[in-house]
């Protein structure tokens, strides 16, 4: 999200519960993006990498079920917080189809009850897509919801961490869960986790959403799972309570990643297998998220917190209204207080979350400042800063060797598509363009990848075979 200017004379919250107006906190942001947790951490399947989990120790004693009056109270005060025409609606977990559908009507008609005239409110939804069906898909389509469902590649690579709690792969039951989607024309996006499973394999990852899936809109999340020297083993098992051994609450501390964790260097280098695919193939066919936000970087908008100078607009919402500082730290440290004691508006202007979001530009270490990658990347985000930098500075971002493997060998055609565009161009010309340099370059060059094989048995071959089966259940499957 980008930083805005704020006005400088106090303005007035316009409050629909019949409570008397307050002026406006001086540093309230015109916009923000809440994550909210209606199940809190509950969750009806045991992906191993999920740190989530663990957070149902915060509240050993709660339902870890939203109420009626938190949900209002949350939903008027999201819309009264904005300055801004769009605001989004963003319902994760956990799991929330654990809530059942009810809920969710409830929650879309308070947004028609409290929608300030010209808002525009869009409804997000994260799931794992196994307990989907007619019913939930209709909803969604009928509401216009965009849903993001949770697969981590073929079957292959989503079954090794994402299991239920008999250990088992989820893989036909998310794709049960994606038919469902397609057939009821619901707008959907992919939300792909990247961890030691899968590390190696962009290319046939992306494919497989593009091809099998047919998703037009994919994101991809590293999996960095922090630990100290105390907590690795434990770490290592899992973050889900287990006979015999004592609960771990996941929290950002500690310079050792569990087993499951990507590999610095690994994770940029998936990006680029992916990236040489779509840069020339799938450039305003498929939306990678990390694509577009690189590509808007370079217009100086920063649109995703994580390569954002400053972040802080990303909070997280549990059950019961308490607000944190983000998603990723949802942890006693960063509790700004709870919507039902103090307005959100008045949690999102407190000092303590300025600090949070401005100290992601003032801690970087001077390597990160002197890089010539900096204004794409901006220190990456603030919870995998872990590490040391190459001059031995601590508070170095542990995914520094990926990331600036990926923006360096990104970034030349990015900018031939940010000239396009500001030249009036589709920005999809840019494949013509590095196919004229694939046939300059030859076929026995080494692949701009820099995987290291020849480009003709890489990139330069546009259907290698993938070693998956990789479909989605055919007749063997029946839903």
């Amino acid at each position: 999200m980008t930083d805005s200017k704020l006005p400088s004379e106090p303005q007035t919250i316009r409050r629909t519960d019949g409570t008397p107006g307050a002026n406006l906190p001086q540093d309230a942001p015109p916009c923000f993006h809440l994550l909210a947790k209606a199940s809190g951490s509950t969750c009806n399947i045991d992906c191993q990498y999920c740190f989530f989990l663990s957070k149902d120790t915060l509240y050993p004693d709660g339902h870890h079920r939203m109420s009626e009056a938190t949900l209002e109270t949350y939903i008027r005060q999201l819309l009264e917080s904005h300055r801004t025409p769009h605001v989004t609606v963003a319902w994760q977990g956990g799991e929330p189809t654990l809530m059942r559908l009810d809920f969710f009507r409830q929650a879309v008609s308070l947004v028609d009850k409290y929608r300030k005239p010209g808002q525009i409110v869009k409804h997000t939804f994260q799931t794992n897509g196994i307990l989907l069906d007619d019913e939930w898909c209709s909803f969604f389509r009928e509401r216009d919801f965009l849903v993001g469902l949770s697969v981590d590649g073929p079957r292959e690579l989503h079954d090794v961490y994402r299991v239920d709690r008999n250990g088992h792969g989820t893989f036909d039951l998310v794709m049960r869960g994606w038919k469902l989607l397609q057939q009821h024309k619901v707008e959907f996006n992919i939300l792909c986790t990247v961890n030691a499973a899968n590390e190696n394999d962009g290319r046939a990852v992306y494919r497989f959403f593009r091809d099998e899936l047919k998703a037009k809109w994919v994101q991809f999340i590293p999996i960095v799972e922090r630990a100290t020297e105390q907590t690795i083993d434990l770490a290592n098992l899992g973050w889900r309570a287990q006979s015999g051994r004592k609960r771990v609450l996941y929290t950002q501390t500690g310079n050792r990643v569990t087993n499951r964790s990507v590999g610095s260097r690994q994770y940029g280098q998936f990006l680029l297998d992916i990236f040489e695919e779509w840069i020339r193939h799938d450039v305003g066919r498929v939306f990678v998220q990390i694509f577009d936000v690189t590509l808007e970087a370079l217009f100086g908008r920063h649109l995703l917190c994580i390569h954002a100078p400053t972040c802080g607009f990303g909070p997280a919402l549990e059950y019961n209204g308490d607000l944190y500082s983000c998603d990723h730290f949802v942890e006693p440290g960063y509790r700004l207080g709870n919507i039902h004691d103090t307005h959100m508006l008045d949690l999102m202007a407190s000092p303590e979350q300025r600090r949070f979001g401005l100290d992601k530009r003032e801690s970087l270490t001077a390597q990160c400042r002197e890089c010539q990658v900096r204004a794409l990347c901006n220190g990456g985000c603030p919870k995998d800063r872990f590490a040391l930098s190459r001059d031995g500075e601590p508070g170095h971002n542990y995914l520094c060797a990926g990331l600036e493997l990926f923006f360096h060998r990104a970034r030349p055609a990015m900018q031939t598509m940010a000239k396009l565009l500001q030249s009036g161009h589709a920005p999809s010309e840019v494949m013509a363009m590095t196919m004229a340099e694939d046939k300059r370059r030859g076929p026995y060059a080494p692949c701009p990848c820099g995987k290291g094989q020849k480009f003709r048995f890489c990139h330069g071959n546009n259907a290698p075979a993938s070693r998956f089966e990789g479909g989605v259940p055919r007749e063997r499957h029946r839903l």
